[in-house]
């Protein structure tokens, strides 16, 4: 049986790991009302240019030229770009697992397409650099505070592989951001741009006019799109991170809260039967003696 010592070590241990855990807590409830104002500012702007851009290949498939541009070429998705977004670090239950399986998912639902994988974040990056996978381009330590010139940097290759047909589709896989107890796994199809899935609801739909050709304007707003496509799911993941940190923290401070108890009233039983036993002892040993 531990001794009292061993059992005041056991406790004394827990309660700096809870220590820990709060402080995580409290960073990460810090960081997260900066990333969620990032991503609540975002989203406008991430939905409006989606918006545009399928009323613009829409009006751009009317131009007689429109099988000249990469963009609205109609190819069979042998070749795929998949960008997935994980963060540069873990104690966040289990964010990372969940988008790693979407991804080894993605991969298994395609046997017959190549797929070459952009990853953002460490913990995706170890993960398929241990198995060998084909791997485009790797992008750590930018999730802390993104900017928008990190997320064209991604983009930069994916864009011109597509451009030059060397890739069929890219697509995206990341969590969302909904609440504090909830991310949201998101896989969206970036390349080639569906009209029908990006555009608004029919009662909210828009006719654009437009003072050039559509499909100079898509040549031109296209990369700007895909661009603002990965910026926002790096916003997204960024605060969907945060949350899903505070949480699992919350959860190991209550956890250790629970063994120090556990540990405490073992403890004052074990005190208990050790001072009875000794009473015990006293009492016989006198009774001896008289």
């Amino acid at each position: 049986m531990p001794s009292l010592i061993d059992f005041r070590r056991r406790i004394r241990s827990v309660k700096n790991t809870q220590q820990i855990t709060k402080a995580m807590k409290m960073v990460s409830a810090a960081k997260l009302r900066r990333a969620q104002d990032r991503v609540v500012a975002a989203r406008p702007y991430a939905a409006q240019m989606r918006e545009i851009l399928a009323n613009l290949v829409q009006a751009a498939q009317s131009d007689e030229r429109a099988s000249e541009s990469a963009w609205l070429a109609k190819r069979e998705p042998k070749n795929i770009d998949l960008v997935l977004v994980t963060s540069d670090k873990g104690l966040a239950g289990a964010f990372n697992s969940n988008l790693i399986k979407a991804t080894q998912r993605f991969i298994t639902d395609r046997p017959d397409a190549k797929i070459a994988l952009t990853l953002v974040g460490r913990k995706g990056r170890d993960f398929f650099k241990r198995r060998d996978a084909a791997i485009l381009g790797e992008f750590v330590n930018i999730l802390a505070k993104p900017a928008y010139a990190d997320a064209a940097g991604v983009a930069r290759e994916i864009i011109r592989r597509y451009r030059d047909a060397e890739t069929d589709a890219v697509y995206v896989i990341n969590n969302n951001f909904k609440s504090v107890m909830t991310q949201t796994l998101s896989e969206m199809q970036l390349l080639p741009v569906n009209p029908q899935a990006a555009a608004a609801a029919p009662e909210t739909t828009r006719d654009y006019l437009y003072e050039q050709s559509p499909l100079k304007m898509l040549e031109r707003l296209m990369p700007r799109y895909v661009e603002v496509a990965i910026f926002r799911a790096m916003l997204e993941t960024g605060a969907a991170e945060h949350a899903a940190r505070m949480t699992a923290m919350d959860k190991a401070s209550s956890n250790a809260k629970d063994v120090i108890n556990s540990l405490t009233l073992y403890m004052n039983r074990v005190r208990q039967a050790a001072i009875t036993k000794e009473i015990i002892e006293v009492v016989s040993g006198a009774a001896a003696a008289s």
